[in-house]
């Protein structure tokens, strides 16, 4: 079980887990060779649909990886507008069939405080669009009951639980898809909040002025930067100045959440679009 935050954020280094297991193909299509200079890897097509293609084609290949390797799979998943169309076409693409839903564990970057009929449910969305159609079985989905009192201990505990029934050093997020806001915030970690200082714990609650309403219960830094593969998906060109700033600005993370996103002993590869990298669309 894991035992303590150092445990899940020191990187792994035993055999049954080399790095080299876990290295993805190279692009394929048509990728941009003028890309913002952003911390990992940055992957970006002309268009949102050959990026969707991308990011499926290494969500299918690391699902089945992690399947090989650990017996199951972690995913975590971001609400907000910019996913749901990825979301949909995991469900209609033949090319993502191979998905081990059975095998896969269903976690929630984050969560407004709202219950899950509420439209603004991260959750209600993505139960509509992913659980209600994939055969993941229920036990093995874990939304955040973010209106509870205790919401950020109750995730955090089904976390060090679940996860802990991996071997030492295995046990953290395999998968986690993060977007970004116009304002650099990324899960719900905003700008100027206290929870961007949290270190001892790996959910905890946002909120604050910069904060659109309501409150919400977030993954922190710990939890986020301990996992194996982060996925930012980042389309369109309202996002374009802000990723400028993430690559060439010297703001600090408590001014855009972004650039606290530093995996330690994973992969970060970025998803981008032509207009999120400011150039012009066919």
């Amino acid at each position: 079980m894991i035992a303590t935050i150092c445990a899940i954020m020191v990187p792994m280094s035993d055999s049954s887990d080399d790095r080299s297991d876990f290295e993805l193909k190279e692009p394929q299509g048509e990728v941009l060779s003028d890309t913002p200079s952003l911390p990992g890897e940055v992957i970006a097509f002309q268009n949102a649909e050959a990026v969707m293609d991308q990011l499926g084609s290494d969500l299918v290949e690391h699902a089945l990886t992690c399947v090989r390797l650990f017996g199951d799979f972690h995913i975590a998943l971001s609400g907000g507008n910019t996913p749901m169309p990825f979301y949909r076409r995991l469900m209609y693409d033949p090319n993502f069939r191979n998905l081990p839903w059975r095998r896969t564990h269903l976690w929630m970057v984050d969560e407004r405080r709202v219950p899950f009929d509420d439209d603004v449910s991260n959750f209600k969305h993505i139960n509509e669009i992913i659980v209600e159609h994939a055969d993941i079985p229920p036990e093995q989905v874990h939304p955040i009951h973010a209106v509870d009192d205790d919401a950020p201990q109750a995730y955090e505990k089904a976390l060090r639980d679940v996860l802990g029934w991996r071997e030492k050093g295995q046990d953290r997020l395999d998968f986690v898809l993060l977007g970004m806001g116009d304002n650099g915030h990324t899960a719900s970690l905003f700008p100027e909040t206290s929870v961007l200082h949290e270190h001892d714990h790996f959910v905890g609650i946002c909120q604050g002025p910069t904060v659109t309403p309501p409150d919400r219960v977030t993954m922190t830094y710990p939890l986020l930067n301990a996992s194996r593969f982060i996925a930012p998906l980042v389309l369109g060109s309202n996002k374009a100045e802000m990723i400028n700033r993430v690559a060439t600005g010297g703001d600090s993370y408590e001014q855009i959440p972004i650039k606290g996103i530093k995996p330690i002993g994973g992969v970060l590869r970025w998803y981008l679009d032509a207009a999120a990298c400011g150039h012009d669309q066919d």
